[in-house]
This record gives C-alpha cells, sequence and structure tokens, in this order.
C-alpha cells in the first residue's frame, strides 16, 4: 500500500473514532464528512445545547504532498499525537494552524534544543489553537 492511500485509512480510522465520541451535555452529534477525491477530511459538531444551536468543524485535515496538514484542531487534546500513533511520521505532520507552518518533527527538535518536555511543548501549542493562534 502506498503511503498517501495509508494516511486516507488512518484519518479515516481516526475521524471515525472521534465521531463515536458523546459531548456531556446537548444533543449533539459529530459528524465525519470525507472528501478522498481532493483529500480533506472533517469532523464536525452539530446539534442543540441549552437551547442554543451548536455547529461547526472540530477538526479540518487535508493530505498535500505526501504529508498530513492539521489546518484546524479544535480538540481538547489535539490530534497530531493521535496520528504519530497510529504510524504516521511526526515529520509528514505539519502543524498548518501556526504561522511558520512547522511539522511535528521540527518541534522535537525545539525540544532537544531547549531541553523543554514534549508534553509541555504540546501543551503550549494546544494553549495556542484554543487562543485562535
Amino acid at each position: 500500500m502506498d503511503t498517501i492511500t495509508t494516511y486516507r485509512n488512518i484519518l479515516k480510522q481516526a475521524f471515525s473514532d472521534y465521531a463515536r465520541l458523546r459531548p456531556s451535555h446537548g444533543d449533539i452529534r459529530l459528524e465525519v464528512v470525507l472528501d478522498e477525491t481532493h483529500d480533506r477530511y472533517v469532523l464536525m459538531h452539530v446539534g442543540w445545547d441549552r437551547g442554543r444551536r451548536v455547529s461547526g468543524d472540530l477538526l479540518y485535515v487535508t493530505l498535500r504532498d505526501a504529508k498530513v496538514h492539521i489546518e484546524y484542531d479544535g480538540m481538547g487534546y489535539g490530534i497530531s499525537d493521535d496520528l504519530v500513533a497510529r504510524g504516521i511520521p511526526a515529520d509528514h505532520i505539519v502543524l498548518t494552524f501556526l504561522p511558520e507552518t512547522p511539522t511535528l518533527a521540527d518541534y522535537d527538535r525545539r525540544e532537544a534544543q531547549t531541553k523543554t518536555s514534549s508534553s509541555q511543548m504540546k501543551d503550549a501549542f494546544r494553549f495556542a489553537v484554543a487562543q485562535g493562534v
């Protein structure tokens, strides 16, 4: 199986697994939108919570140039670690939502240079995501 096909299968499985999660309150469902023709993968939340309509993207990932580009990650814990655990190398994951567009492996190199723990670094990036950086 070629790299792109492998990444497609990993992304489809990961998004399907996330769609089985249930929010702790409200009548909200998670839906997966797959566009394999253009290699776009979206996880949306749709429904009602406390009398208000809820809808929007939780994750938006694209495949380009044989790499996984995380365009938006609104999950509380981030998708990058999960994708690495599922077999996608860190240097093939691009954190496109950051201005520098680094790969996940770039953060590991920064960690080695600054002696910052991986979990501290990843927590900082998750905070940046939550702040809309």
